[in-house]
């Protein structure tokens, strides 16, 4: 799982180099709002030019492409550029409906059969609630692309989509509509099976704010959480984080249910029940410490730290 996914200009190489060394388990390296339109063709050879040369050995920060959205004109070019040099993933921002994730699939198909890559090399993650259509649409995102890995929410461009003047009221805390987009956004990774990753924090100086909402979204639900800037991936990670006592438990649950078989029912652990629900609980906690759950019973002590 990936907890920090660090948000870089995809016109600036110098910032794109110091972005790998920030700690962040992912680069969102950006061709739409941050680039001006005079600038996406230089941008788009800067971005692909860093993703072929880029070190992908772990633990080097996975590398996403967000694209110019289908409506824009832009998107086939930027595919063009970035694909063969084989990101990890595309973002698609301002997705509209599941039939978007079908189209952009088709799209990103094409590039990798020119490119010689395997289909399904370049994986999907979408900003679905960017739009009022994309709100309204959430449930059509499950079951339409293999490739769709993660789905995120943003609140700066549904607040201008919308009319609104602000999406938080005076206390700081989200309006009406923001938390029902962040609620959605939960409600259609899980149906789908994918990473749900929380908005940006946009007050980059204020880490004790940051780290409330950190631990909101860790609470709720959320894989991990998308930054703005290098000093935010700290914080996020270490929210992210699960603690040694969390970790300790997940893995005598998933030991407990291994030995039991896939039969497994009800189990007990330290006097008190445990279900199916704890397992895939469970499974969240090892996958976000960077863990496979499958292989975990089987891993010697040592090995699990």
């Amino acid at each position: 799982m990936m907890r920090s996914l660090l948000f870089v200009p995809g016109d600036s190489p110098r910032k794109m180099e110091k972005a790998a060394d920030s700690g962040a388990d992912a680069l969102i390296l950006d061709l739409e709002d941050s680039v001006s339109l005079s600038r996406k063709t230089e941008a788009r050879e800067m971005v692909a030019q860093f993703v072929a040369n880029a070190d992908r050995a772990f633990p080097a920060p996975r590398i996403v492409v967000r694209v110019n959205a289908l409506d824009t004109g832009l998107t086939d070019d930027d595919l063009a550029a970035v694909i063969k040099a084989r990101p990890d993933a595309v973002l698609l921002p301002k997705a509209g409906s599941g039939a978007d994730i079908q189209d952009l699939g088709a799209r990103i198909a094409v590039e990798e059969a020119e490119a010689g890559l395997d289909e399904g090399t370049v994986l999907i993650h979408a900003l679905m609630t960017e739009t009022a259509g994309g709100l309204l649409q959430a449930g059509t995102f499950a079951g339409k692309s293999q490739r769709l890995s993660a789905l995120a929410w943003g609140a700066e461009d549904l607040a201008a989509d919308i009319g609104a003047t602000a999406n938080k009221d005076a206390s700081g805390r989200y309006t009406d509509v923001f938390r029902m987009a962040r609620s959605l956004t939960l409600l259609a990774a899980a149906q789908s099976g994918v990473e749900a990753v929380d908005t940006v924090f946009t007050d980059f100086r204020n880490m004790e704010d940051l780290k409330k909402e950190c631990d909101a979204a860790v609470r709720d639900g959320f894989s991990g959480k998308m930054a703005i800037h290098p000093d935010q991936v700290a914080v996020i990670n270490a929210a992210f984080t699960p603690a040694p006592e969390d970790l300790e438990r997940a893995i005598k649950i998933l030991a407990l249910f291994a030995a039991a078989g896939p039969d497994a029912g009800v189990l007990s652990l330290d006097g008190k029940m445990i279900d199916k629900p704890h397992l895939r609980q469970a499974e969240r906690i090892a996958r976000r410490a960077g863990l496979d759950p499958a292989a975990l019973p089987e891993m010697d002590e040592a090995d699990r730290v």
